[in-house]
């Protein structure tokens, strides 16, 4: 059987997993956010982090009993059942799938805004090319660049903020310390929660990490540790950089919604510091893209190696590279897609995908339990039955909460993923495949 070899500690899966969020993302979703909530951006990150902390705390839950590769596909046929661990499987690739598309097409925006005179297609297929060619070679290269990059990215998202405070704090009427941006007038729930579903999509790199199981060392711990270590500072990122970021500009009015930071960075820092705010978000994405193409491709490959998704394209390493080519290149045309297709629309469709593997994992974590027959303490209720019904409760609110196309969408995919399964088991008259997973 193909084996992926150990080689990330902790700090590498850290690092990939804040780079997978993408920090600086919370500048490039900044306009649609503020629109969808009518400027309460930071309440939504606020929402988002709550959600998406009792889910890690449920993912992490099953990395520590099932330290293999396979994220929500794995912990939900191993603590419920097959066929809806098949469904959670599904569910995560399109999550997976289509997030470098959505990535690249963020990037893309951006740089159209800088450059209209060219294409945004030719922006799209750089993206793709240059970050497919340094998949292929290996994660050990990706790691390097990371490191790079991501020093980088953090620089010009420091140099943001900062910029922001100091905007605020030459004009005398804007105090630095407010609860508007919380709990403007006017605030609206539902809107918040609309917003919220949107800015998960920048959390996804804590669910992505656990692809990486069979490449850790010492997975059971590190695993775990690295989830909750990436959603929290993601988090704390998130809500501060929205916060001073809603201080300097609390109006709504943008040129364009999918690149209102480009407009923003240019009032706080004038012409020169727009470049470096471009470059830096452009390294963002770069990063962003390249591991989630990682994980994608790693998804695959677990599924396809046994016999889930077709195995001659996705179940085999490159003999060179050792690396699942087939399903690096099957990420890269979808990610075509990113050509008819705007961001709003793109990352909703996304977090459908999310919130359905979200909500499965944290029942996973509820069956698990009511499954053990050991004494059940306070504790052993509050992390083991009251967490992830906290966790299921949110994300199944904020999947109601996305807008009606990407939950049409998503309906669709999961309909298609209902009729292949139908298909791979003779009409649920066998078992489907199993993944078998080598941890050692």
């Amino acid at each position: 059987m193909a084996r992926l070899q150990r080689s990330l500690s902790l700090g590498a899966v850290v690092l990939f997993g804040i780079a997978y969020m993408t920090p600086i993302i919370v500048l490039g979703t900044f306009g649609i956010l503020a629109e969808i909530t009518r400027g309460a951006v930071p309440a939504a990150y606020v929402a988002a982090s709550l959600a998406m902390f009792f889910t890690a705390l449920s993912y992490a839950r099953m990395a520590r009993l099932f330290p293999v590769a396979g994220s929500a596909y794995s912990y939900v046929r191993r603590s419920i059942s097959d066929h809806l661990g098949f469904i959670a499987g599904w569910a995560v690739l399109l999550d997976y799938l289509f997030l470098p598309m959505a990535i690249w097409l963020i990037g893309a925006a951006y740089l159209h805004s800088a450059f209209p005179q060219l294409p945004q297609a030719l922006w799209v297929l750089t993206f793709i090319v240059v970050t497919s060619v340094i998949n292929v070679v290996g994660l050990r290269l990706a790691k390097g660049i990371n490191g790079v990059l991501m020093l980088v990215q953090f620089l010009v998202l420091l140099a943001f903020v900062a910029l922001c405070v100091h905007y605020v704090l030459g004009d005398a009427s804007k105090p630095l310390w407010s609860l508007e941006p919380f709990f403007g007038e006017g605030m609206n729930l539902n809107l918040v929660m609309a917003g919220a579903a949107v800015a998960c999509y920048s959390f996804l790199g804590f669910d992505a990490v656990s692809t990486l199981t069979e490449e850790t060392h010492d997975p059971e711990r590190t695993i775990p540790r690295a989830i909750l270590l990436i959603t929290l500072i993601g988090g704390l990122i998130f809500v501060a950089t929205a916060y001073f970021v809603q201080l300097a500009h609390p109006s709504l009015v943008f040129q364009s919604s999918d690149s209102a930071a480009y407009e923003i960075a240019r009032n706080i820092g004038g012409d020169v510091f727009v470049s470096v705010f471009l470059i830096g978000l452009i390294v963002g994405q770069f990063t962003s893209g390249l591991s989630a193409q990682a994980s994608a491709s790693r998804l695959m490959f677990a599924m396809g190696r046994d016999g889930v998704l077709p195995r001659a394209l996705l179940g085999t390493l490159s003999p060179r590279f050792g690396t699942p080519v087939g399903a690096i290149l099957v990420c890269a045309l979808v990610a075509l897609l990113a050509l008819k297709l705007d961001v709003t629309t793109s990352t909703s469709f996304i977090n459908f995908g999310a919130f359905l593997a979200f909500s499965l994992v944290n029942l996973s974590v509820i069956v698990h339990f009511a499954r053990q027959p050991q004494a059940r303490g306070p504790l052993q209720l509050l992390l083991y039955l009251l967490c992830p019904l906290i966790g299921l409760l949110a994300t199944l609110w904020l999947m109601a909460s996305l807008d009606r196309l990407a939950i049409m969408l998503g309906c669709a995919w999961l309909v298609l993923g209902g009729l292949y399964l139908t298909w791979l088991t003779g009409g649920f008259r066998r078992q489907p495949p199993q993944l078998q997973f080598d941890a050692e």
